[in-house]
């Protein structure tokens, strides 16, 4: 499912107007419905508004289980710390980013763009 289309499941099942929503996350209506219609991309910190005016964990708009998912550890490629600028070019690295690049070949550019954003949004809040 998309995730404008889960922002405006989610809202419908808890019986929730937009104007709900703005009320408790401080979001225009406008904006919600912008969300909603995917024509805009939501920031990770508006996800966590709409997250707790919800009242669900964060990873529902991205998980169609009804069981939370199983923590996975990245590959040993990308826990390796050895110092070296070179990660990803050999070894079981190079590996890891060539399987990688071959799964995102398979998205959409919509989901490619909102990836990367959210990637973005997780620098900046790391560098902070």
């Amino acid at each position: 499912m998309i995730l404008s289309e889960r922002l405006r499941s989610i809202r419908e099942q808890k019986k929730l107007t937009q104007g709900d929503i703005e009320e408790r996350t401080g979001l225009k209506r406008s904006y919600v419905s912008r969300l909603e219609h995917g024509r805009t991309i939501p920031s990770l910190a508006t996800l966590e508004k709409f997250a707790l005016a919800f009242d669900v964990p964060l990873y529902v708009f991205f998980y169609d289980g009804e069981a939370p998912p199983k923590a996975s550890s990245l590959p040993a490629a990308v826990q390796a710390s050895n110092g070296h600028d070179h990660w990803g070019l050999d070894g079981e690295s190079a590996r890891y980013v060539h399987r990688l690049s071959l799964l995102l070949r398979r998205i959409t550019e919509n989901d490619r763009k909102m990836l990367i954003h959210f990637a973005l949004q997780l620098i900046r809040q790391k560098r902070s």
